[in-house]
């Protein structure tokens, strides 16, 4: 039945193509499939039937012709396909993508990029074709329909002995490459035949990362680009300034740390120094982030969140409110401003690139009803001037806060959502807002936090209840367009709390994951969390990413050397949580800062450069055990590490664990400090002695 079903549709290929080949074989696939599963249908009726008899053989035997082989199921890809039809069998690579050459141009972009992660994940080069017949193996990559609000991310993937890609715009056939790499990837490089359709619930599907308290390194950015990217995240925000509170800092403005982290050549000084993005770095990374299909969104967090500036400019601080907010009736708070957001919005190659800038509005004083009405005021003129260069405004939501009789312009202007009591996203749904739910009670992550918000976001219970209508006690309607999407934060509020980016990584990645489904698919009937949270961790971060550091192995055994010399370059850089390094070391003299281990992102010291201690040193924070290498002993030395702490061995003996600590305590606000490491093994050191028998595991 199915051989001659296929004869069928082969023959009248040229009807077909007519009507647009890809729609067109979707529809007659369709058709083939539900003959089909009519079919095993009838059979099985027909079964029951003769169960009792003495056909029951011969019907058995028949039961068993091509074409009734029970379906594919849905393949586990993050987010979950939408819909899914399932074929038999398994489609496998020729290492060729092919290009509909109506649509050559528009999407050779897509197919170098799906050909370089290829290569990447898979080892093998895949040559970009255009003018030729897709075969066997081929994944055909095709523009199909008009560009809407509704297809504008929808795709079709069809799998047979060879694979058609289809979507109105690039940017739906570029999640679908996403999708076939996920596939691949579990597959082992073969794919399950069958059809899917797919398209996300929401528009808006964010990750904020507070870098203003935290600096994280450029290359952490670009390599979150690609994993916000592999789960189909679609806006990455950078709150780019912010400050600590003072409360930590003996109630002192004059000790409290600010930065703002863009460089300014209008404001030369203001971004902070040796710890900033360059305005290349910058425009770079937003490249990066849109041959991803990822918009990045730039905040600058004003008039609140704001002692960076009036640090710089301490005349347009505001007297009454503190140094972190600004004098919101001194014309030269607003000269500044103007200057500034016009440094990274103006000419014809802005800084800021993309159609959005945040700017910021949150948490701004509102005891005074003349103080609020200017505030809006200034809320107002911000999302005008921003306007005024071609960009959309988002916000903070804060007008329930700071209620009052000015208008605040609200079309077609996005209001992050994250307190019901600062803006109540009704409210501000009826006022005309967009709302991207970020809810603080579920989707904020401040780590080592110990009084509010979470330390991890609880992705099961995300997973099992939550969508982004639902806005705390505000449910709207699950369809509701005003609802434009949801985000997830992480903030930084305790600086200089042994927090490394790796830490935020194992924080973050998670969550992108559980709340990338959440937002693209929803709820899915057949997939529980258990499965889930266990297929989800079998899936990379993305192509080419690996900043957990996961080493993939059948027993745990990542790494065995029997000698080493100094400086030499080992097979891996580094090893991520839960890991167990081994090796004996007999010491000879050493100057401090002498080094036993390192890679691009920390260095495990023989000799510490502060006091000669036994140390590990990673993103700018050194932490010391209690020993020393007696000079001509031979020892084994054991270190293990995992989220939360790092632990020292002396032959076979616990000697330290650098646990979670507290760095001080502010009434019932505990401050901790955590001492993790991410372990380097990119290459050994200037060490002074002899290494011998490094054994590498991990969990």
């Amino acid at each position: 039945m199915e051989f001659a079903l296929d004869r069928w549709i082969t023959k009248h290929n040229a009807w077909i193509d007519v009507f647009g080949p890809n729609y067109m074989r979707w529809i007659f696939r369709d058709v083939k499939m539900t003959i089909l599963f009519l079919g095993q249908f009838l059979f099985g009726k027909v079964l029951q039937v003769f169960k009792a008899g003495v056909l029951l053989g011969a019907v058995s035997c028949i039961l068993f012709v091509p074409g009734l082989k029970a379906e594919n199921s849905r393949p586990f890809v993050i987010p979950a396909l939408q819909e899914w039809k399932g074929g038999d069998g398994y489609w496998r690579s020729s290492c060729r993508l092919v290009l509909d050459p109506r649509y050559a141009a528009e999407l050779n972009p897509v197919a170098n990029t799906f050909a370089e992660d290829l290569a990447v994940m898979f080892g093998r080069k895949y040559k970009v074709a255009e003018g030729v017949s897709a075969c066997s193996g081929d994944i055909f990559l095709t523009l199909a329909g008009k560009e809407t609000e509704e297809n504008r991310e929808k795709y079709y993937l069809d799998v047979s002995d060879r694979m058609v890609l289809t979507g109105a715009t690039t940017q739906a056939v570029f999640w679908g490459t996403r999708t076939i790499l996920q596939m691949m990837e579990q597959y082992d490089g073969a794919v399950p035949q069958g059809v899917a359709v797919d398209w996300p619930n929401y528009p808006k599907r964010g990750f904020m990362l507070d870098v203003g308290r935290k600096f994280v390194p450029i290359g952490f950015l670009r390599d979150y680009v690609k994993i916000m990217s592999y789960y189909k995240m679609n806006c990455f925000q950078i709150h780019l300034n912010d400050n600590g509170f003072k409360k930590f800092y003996g109630n002192d403005w004059s000790q409290t740390p600010a930065a703002f982290r863009l460089e300014s050549t209008v404001f030369p000084g203001l971004a902070t120094e040796g710890a900033h993005y360059s305005k290349k770095e910058f425009v770079e990374l937003q490249m990066l982030a849109e041959q991803y299909g990822v918009t990045v969104l730039p905040e600058i967090d004003v008039p609140a969140h704001s002692l960076a500036f009036t640090r710089y400019k301490p005349e347009i601080a505001s007297k009454e409110y503190g140094e972190d907010h600004l004098d919101l009736f001194n014309p030269e708070t607003y000269l500044f401003l103007d200057s500034l957001f016009a440094e990274y919005l103006g000419g014809e190659n802005p800084v800021f690139r993309g159609k959005e800038v945040h700017i910021g509005t949150d948490e701004y004083d509102n005891s005074d009803p003349n103080v609020v009405e200017k505030f809006r005021f200034f809320t107002d003129y911000y999302i005008k001037y921003v306007e005024g260069f071609g960009k959309k405004a988002v916000a903070w939501g804060a007008l329930t806060h700071a209620r009052g009789d000015l208008p605040v312009k609200s079309d077609e202007v996005l209001l992050d959502i994250w307190y019901n009591g600062y803006a109540d996203p009704f409210e501000m749904a009826e006022l005309g807002f967009g709302l991207v739910n970020v809810a603080c009670s579920q989707l904020y992550i401040i780590p080592l936090t110990a009084l509010y918000y979470h330390d991890y976001l609880n992705i099961e219970w995300i997973f099992n209840n939550w969508e982004p209508y639902m806005f705390d006690d505000r449910i709207f309607s699950r369809n509701d367009r005003r609802v434009k999407g949801g985000m997830f934060a992480v903030w930084n509020d305790y600086i200089g709390n042994g927090i490394t980016f790796k830490d935020i990584h194992h924080r973050a990645y998670p969550a992108m994951q559980t709340l990338s489904l959440k937002m693209w698919t929803g709820a899915v009937d057949d997939l529980s969390f258990a499965r889930f949270d266990s297929c989800r961790r079998a899936l990379s971060e993305a192509p080419e990413v690996n900043i957990g550091a996961k080493v993939k192995t059948m027993d745990g055994k990542v790494l065995q050397v029997s000698k080493l010399k100094r400086n030499q370059k080992l097979l891996i850089e580094e090893v991520g949580y839960d890991y167990e390094v081994a090796f004996d070391f007999t010491a000879k003299s050493a100057d401090k800062g002498s080094v036993l281990f390192k890679s691009s992102n920390a260095i495990l010291y023989q000799s510490s450069p502060k006091s000669g201690k036994l140390a590990f040193w990673s993103d700018g924070y050194l932490n010391e055990f209690d020993y020393m290498f007696p000079i001509g002993q031979r020892v084994q030395i054991v270190i293990k590490g995992d989220h939360t702490s790092t632990s020292l061995y002396i032959d076979g003996k616990l000697h330290q664990t650098l646990d979670k600590k507290i760095l001080y305590k502010i009434g019932e606000e505990v401050v901790y400090y955590q001492s993790t490491l991410v372990f380097p093994l990119a290459f050994t050191g200037n060490f002074s002695g002899q290494l011998l028998n490094l054994k590498v595991l991990q969990k």
